[in-house]
């Protein structure tokens, strides 16, 4: 089994997140140009060996869609073309943003990368990824 790599696509962004060789972990792994986005992948999955695409699928407390689900539904065909062998899941992302400003701010980091966009969205990344694999774990016991 290969490893798993997360995106949390942003029109202007795109946080990535990778697992560990166990799928175990969620390690965050860099930000991206969206524009460059499909490009840094062809680099990136042949070079961790990655299997299993993971995107958010960004949705409001009353489960409707946010308009950039169009984007990302773009994104994905695009995905399956480039990437066939790769299987493409999406999770739900609600509050990934928010979680990963939060943890940032209790880091201890100082005030100028606590405000990073691209820090923020490496983050939620991370954090949809371990999701992820959490949901995962737990299907298996």
């Amino acid at each position: 089994m290969g490893k798993a790599i997360a995106l949390d696509f942003g029109l202007k962004r795109t946080g990535l997140a990778l697992t560990d060789n166990a799928r175990i972990f969620a390690f965050g792994h860099s930000t991206v140009e969206s524009k460059v986005l499909v490009s840094e992948l062809k680099t990136i999955i042949p070079k961790e060996k990655v299997t299993t695409i993971i995107l958010g699928k960004p949705k409001r407390l009353d489960n409707s869609l946010f308009e950039i689900n169009t984007n990302i539904d773009q994104l994905i065909l695009v995905l399956r073309k480039e990437f066939p062998s790769c299987e493409i899941v999406q999770v739900d992302e609600r509050f990934t943003s928010k979680m990963a400003a939060h943890a940032i701010s209790q880091s201890g980091k100082g005030k100028k990368e606590r405000q990073s966009k691209e820090l923020v969205d490496k983050v939620s990344a991370t954090l949809i990824l371990q999701s992820y694999l959490d949901q995962q774990s737990q299907a298996r016991l």
